[in-house]
């Protein structure tokens, strides 16, 4: 036989192989799909809210990711495009650098790596997540993805923990970029640029509150859960199985496992902590002929050099871009600082991850949960916690490495001395826990865990430095005034306590600028909108002017004042409000009652005219219209010390304000012989402009109107709407 028939022979052999490997594979993936489908019903409440349920966990998982991607595929998506490092591939060259920080930390083998490894039980439902997302996209040939056109069940290791972004976000992309694109030290006036965007930023986070029944109604403890994060960042699930699933709460788009909510027995609401779990090493680098090599005690270790090929979208054409990356056995170096190269560490385990982020939604008593913080990999959050046994409780972080103390953690520390190195982890014990205080209360607003339980708060002494900033804010301090000495807590009005308009930033800030008034200028052109505040109960409302005064005068102190270095937040605003020269304060307010009547023709405007909620489209960046129908807010922004949220994007295009982030998924839980609990979801349930749940918790939002949660079936069948299995709605 001629040699070119021998290879054509050959190469069809491998073709046929490769087809029916294919055809095997294809044949595997739908026998799987219509098992789960006929193991899986989904019934759709008034809201819209997705109830599934599954014969077994993986079924349950089946249905929900299958239920997130009918209701938002959209963010489904662009959650794994970004946490996969491929984000440039859709969004351009500005994203490289956020697909090099994801790829830093993990790659596509490590991934599978990871995935390859972990318990049988977990390969089961990341395989479920992704015959889910798979079965809907074969199901709906209309839905066109911008780019991931099949799921991979070692997708979630790149998205394990549920924060918005994680410990990842912590890492500056313009770091990378600067040191990566140039290798330079980051200028001063750089530095001092990324230092005012932060100061600018509407807060992150959340609020926890945990009511032991000695101070409730009706004797049973009650859960506040109540996270600050961008809107529609999360939607508002239900899943159940016959293995022992039966969670309500927040899904982050695209994730397995309830993040943030309740079961029948137990309770979790995660907070942003502060406490130090990302360390940077300076590192001593020297090149030789053999290579790059970093100083390690009294030994030179080889540098881990690779190269990473990165794809972003130029017009219609998608091209690439390569990256020699570098590793320590710290982590990857992330950017450069007095000459230095430096690596970054934190914690990444994404199987352990995973496990815990599911583990804890089947919890059902103190010992089980307290059990499951044990695996320590809930890295970015603190948790505030309620069960059925009658039990409250606050765990300060969970991944805590131990550390030598001599050094300061605050800043990068000198890799090549082996005493800064991590040593393990602190045990559950050894972090800030609080456990049944005696005043019946745990509050924490990313505040200071010292006054998480008023007099009976862990104290200060008992930890080393790093466990945790010593950093109280306006919300902190405001939810410790409404929780001080009040009992008698219902799950309606412990909904009111977590909405009070009073705002203790503005008691700080705003006696001081009419001490400057009265002391410095009477002008007629000011005595009016000082009056209005002068006469004001530093309480927000859609109708009150003073709010709108307040807020566009701290706000304009905040772009314009110089932050004394160390301040926190609550440390400015009260600088400013107390210790700011008098002449700044007034012509600040001048500058204020200008802009005000430059945007809106009028100084004397309600709060409400100005402070709106709109939703115009499902995109994923908000756009917005000052011409366009919108619904006045009367809640304001966490920099003042309102619980109840509401922030806006800081880059505006339009003289109105706009939420973006704040309170999006809201819920009170009362824990007893049977779990109750009422909840609110930013704008509705859908992405689809066209659905009737896009918008419509939007008012109900406003008004500070919660619905009641259906979470035994029983109750579920009669809101009931709609109920299929996943392909037969």
């Amino acid at each position: 036989m001629a040699i070119k028939q021998i290879y054509f022979v050959l190469a069809l052999i491998l073709f046929n192989c490769s087809n029916k490997e294919h055809s095997n594979q294809v044949h595997d993936d739908q026998a799987r799909w219509h098992k789960h489908q006929a193991n899986t019903e989904i019934i759709r409440d008034d809201f819209g809210v997705p109830h599934i349920y599954g014969k077994t966990d993986a079924d349950a998982v089946f249905g929900l990711l299958y239920a997130q991607c009918e209701d938002d595929f959209n963010r489904v998506e662009q959650n794994y495009i970004w946490a996969t490092g491929r984000l440039a591939e859709v969004e351009g060259a500005e994203a490289l650098y956020s697909d090099l920080r994801a790829r830093l930390f993990m790659t596509q083998e490590q991934a599978k790596e990871n995935y390859n490894k972990s318990p049988e039980w977990l390969k089961e439902l990341c395989l479920a997540f992704a015959d889910g997302i798979n079965f809907y996209l074969h199901n709906n040939p209309d839905v066109k993805p911008k780019l991931i056109t099949h799921f991979e069940p070692w997708m979630p290791m790149y998205f394990s923990e549920g924060s918005i972004g994680g410990d990842i976000e912590r890492i500056s992309t313009k770091k990378l970029k600067m040191f990566y694109d140039s290798g330079m030290d980051i200028p001063l006036n750089r530095d001092l640029d990324l230092q005012k965007e932060q100061e600018m930023a509407e807060p992150k986070g959340s609020n926890g509150i945990a009511i032991s029944g000695k101070l409730t109604q009706s004797g049973n403890p009650l859960l506040l859960i109540n996270p600050h994060t961008s809107f529609y960042f999360r939607g508002e699930v239900h899943a159940v199985s016959e293995q022992g699933l039966n969670a309500y709460g927040a899904v982050t788009w695209g994730q397995f496992f309830i993040y943030q909510g309740f079961n029948e027995k137990t309770g979790w609401m995660h907070t942003s902590t502060y406490t130090d779990i990302l360390d940077e090493f300076k590192e001593t680098i020297k090149k030789t002929e053999q290579g790059l090599f970093y100083k390690y005690g009294d030994e030179w270790k080889p540098v881990n050099v690779s190269e990473f090929s990165l794809k972003y979208k130029e017009g219609n054409t998608l091209k690439e871009k390569s990256f020699p990356v570098y590793h320590t056995h710290h982590g990857p170096i992330t950017h450069m600082q007095d000459k230095q190269w430096v690596s970054t560490a934190m914690m990444w385990n994404p199987t352990k991850a995973l496990e815990q982020s599911y583990t804890r939604t089947k919890q059902s008593s103190y010992k089980g949960f307290r059990a499951m913080m044990n695996l320590r990999t809930n890295s970015s959050n603190n948790t505030v916690y309620a069960d059925a046994e009658g039990n409250i409780a606050y765990f300060h972080g969970n991944f805590i490495p131990v550390r030598d103390t001599v050094f300061d953690y605050t800043k990068p520390v000198d890799g090549s001395n082996p005493k800064t190195d991590w040593k393990g982890l602190h045990t559950v014990d050894e972090n800030i826990l609080i456990l049944n205080p005696e005043n019946g209360w745990i509050q924490n607003c990313n505040s200071t865990p010292f006054t998480a339980a008023a007099e009976f708060s862990p104290k200060k002494k008992d930890y080393p430095n790093y466990m945790s900033e010593d950093e109280e804010n306006f919300r902190g301090v405001h939810a410790i005034a409404l929780l001080t000495n009040s009992k008698g807590y219902t799950i309606d009005n412990l909904i009111e306590l977590a909405h009070d308009s009073y705002l203790p930033a503005f008691e700080a800030l705003i006696p001081g600028l009419i001490k400057a008034y009265d002391e410095l200028d009477q002008s007629e052109s000011l005595n009016a909108p000082i009056n209005i505040l002068r006469q004001w109960d530093y309480r927000t409302s859609k109708e009150s002017v003073a709010m709108t005064l307040a807020h566009f005068y701290a706000v304009q102190f905040i772009k314009n004042a110089e932050w004394p270095k160390g301040f926190s937040g609550m440390e400015f605003i009260t600088y400013c409000g107390e210790a700011s020269p008098l002449e700044q304060r007034i012509e600040i307010f001048k500058q204020t009652v200008s802009q005000l009547e430059q945007d809106f023709g009028f100084w004397e405007i309600p709060w409400g005219e100005v402070n709106r909620f709109q939703r115009l489209n499902g995109e994923i960046n908000q756009t917005f219209d000052d011409d366009k129908p919108s619904i006045p807010i009367g809640f304001a922004s966490a920099w003042w010390g309102a619980l109840a949220a509401y922030g806006g994007s800081i880059n505006k295009t339009t003289k109105k304000l706009y939420g973006t982030r704040g309170n999006s998924f809201v819920a009170v839980v009362e824990f007893g012989d049977k779990v109750k609990a009422k909840s609110m979801l930013v704008g509705g349930q859908s992405g689809h402009p066209n659905s009737k749940h896009f918008n419509d918790q939007a008012q109900p939002y406003a008004d500070v109107q919660f619905k009641t949660v259906p979470f035994y079936k029983e109750d579920v069948l009669k809101r009931a709407v709609s109920r299929y299995h996943p392909g037969d709605e």
